[in-house]
């Protein structure tokens, strides 16, 4: 597990502008070249743009990637969504999800796929397991972030590798480090 890297970077536009409006940036002290990132809470549309900045402020010269249904993904929207890192997921066609980002996984040199295990910005008591199933098949790490927006900090906070534990047990553990505190809408997020 990598603890967080609380030295001082040169902050980008990114990180200055995070700083600007007050947020705190938690830089890993390891990166990992592939990753499923699995964000939390996810309760407002602002923490796309949080998330999406820290990224940028992390500076590794990656476009962060999230998925997003190919129903999605058409004209005029995919002009937004391709630059801004979105990958299309046909539910529809045979196969799962998870082998389809599996495979993305396979053919690439780098990749970070922020994902949200609640699937929704509503209250959910239980996670999706998606997340960890991608990053067990595709033999990455899990990067754990947080958008905690009462001490008004963003970043990874540990990394784990998954295993082949039973995966609720493995999803609890990953639930412990996250509260509904954090949340931009408390009520929204399920604590355990």
């Amino acid at each position: 597990m990598t603890q967080p890297n609380n030295q001082h970077q040169q902050l980008n536009w990114a990180g200055r502008l995070l700083a600007r409006f007050g947020w705190k940036t938690i830089f890993p002290e390891t990166f990992h070249p592939k990753s499923v990132i699995c964000v939390a809470p996810h309760t407002s549309n602002w923490d796309f743009i949080i998330g999406y900045l820290f990224y940028k402020a992390w500076g590794v010269g990656v476009t962060p990637r999230f998925l997003i249904k190919k129903e999605w993904f058409t004209f005029p929207f995919n002009l937004i969504f391709k630059p801004l890192g979105g990958l299309p997921v046909d539910r529809k066609r045979g196969g799962s999800s998870v082998d389809q980002v599996v495979k993305l996984f396979e053919q690439a040199d780098q990749l970070h796929i922020g994902i949200t295990p609640e699937g929704t910005r509503k209250r959910r008591d239980r996670w999706k397991s998606g997340f960890y199933r991608i990053a067990q098949g595709a033999g990455v790490p899990i990067d754990l972030a947080k958008i905690d927006y009462k001490k008004k900090e963003v970043g990874i906070i540990a990394s784990i590798m998954p295993d082949q534990t039973d995966i609720e047990e493995a999803i609890r553990k990953i639930r412990s480090y996250f509260d509904s505190s954090m949340a931009k809408f408390p009520a929204q997020f399920a604590d355990l």
